[in-house]
């Protein structure tokens, strides 16, 4: 019989995309992260080997590819393929190409975020097979919009978290306007899994507002033809005062008024220490689900 005190959570969310409102709020609430760099790259989680593996294996195979308009890519070496990150942010998908010998441009409208991006990833080490530290990644400030960047220029472009913030059409066309022929655009979104109850309270308490639906499906503009979806479960272990300080990289939590953010924060503190009966510093598995969305234009 259901507990009247603790009815069922539903396994996923209802919305198709985060809700904005307007466009205003949507700036608002875009520009919040603007000073976000150091927090968020400390506490946003990079992204599974497993949804790297399949972004380069569709960019690059073994043998041949036919890419859906018939243009047939050949294998290359990871050191010769071409990345361009757009809305890069801090770099964590950056740099992580980068480490696999990609190179790789990061474009974002944030100085300070790419100031950031700049001074992380890998220390440099001579015996790596990759490009060094400072060849790995460059940056560009520029809207994913109007990038500046040459025409095909790309072999691969992605996004990770950052495609609902963009006008799709527009960007939509300056991903096509990008990629080399055989290229590929990769959609990518982390989000807690609140397929689990805990977890779904929890996404309640932070006002996590990127949580799609099971079905859910990026809009975008003519060109960009789905080729693969695939969801990525894993786990980011994180100890419980992290998992709090998460919530300050949230857009709701960034803009909200010092009371209303305290709130979220102590309403954090007493379900993960007290409902949860956590220890504090405790480091827990939190659940995420990675979707992954793999494109290729479709040329004349």
């Amino acid at each position: 019989m259901p507990d009247p005190q603790n009815p069922p959570v539903p396994p996923i969310s209802a919305r198709h995309e985060p809700r904005f409102g307007n466009a205003e709020r949507k700036g608002t609430l875009a520009a919040a992260f603007q000073s976000q760099g150091e927090d968020y790259d400390r506490l946003r989680p990079g992204y599974p080997c497993a949804a790297l593996d399949e972004i380069l294996a569709a960019v690059n195979g073994d043998g041949a590819e036919a890419s859906a308009d018939g243009d047939v890519r050949r294998a290359s070496t990871p050191g010769s393929l071409r990345a361009v990150d757009l809305g890069a942010g801090t770099g964590k998908l950056s740099w992580a190409l980068a480490e696999r010998g990609l190179h790789v441009t990061a474009v974002d409208t944030s100085r300070a975020m790419l100031e950031a991006a700049r001074n992380g990833g890998p220390s440099s080490d001579p015996d790596s097979p990759g490009p060094s530290h400072a060849t790995a990644l460059s940056t560009r400030v520029a809207p994913a919009e109007e990038t500046g960047l040459p025409d095909s220029s790309a072999d691969l472009v992605t996004v990770a978290q950052a495609w609902h913030w963009f006008d799709a059409e527009a960007a939509s066309a300056e991903v096509t306007r990008l990629l080399a022929p055989g290229g590929v655009l990769a959609l990518v979104w982390n989000m807690l899994d609140v397929t689990i109850p805990w977890v779904h309270r929890l996404s309640r308490i932070m006002h996590a507002g990127d949580i799609h639906r099971e079905d859910f499906l990026p809009t975008v503009g003519p060109g960009p033809s789905l080729v693969q979806r695939s969801v990525h479960a894993w786990e980011d272990p994180m100890p419980t005062q992290d998992v709090i300080d998460l919530a300050r990289t949230r857009s709701y939590v960034i803009t909200a008024p010092e009371e209303r953010r305290a709130k979220v924060l102590a309403n954090l503190d007493w379900y993960l220490h007290e409902h949860l009966g956590h220890a504090p510093g405790d480091v827990i598995g939190v659940p995420y689900r990675t979707d992954l969305f793999l494109y290729r234009p479709a040329r004349e």
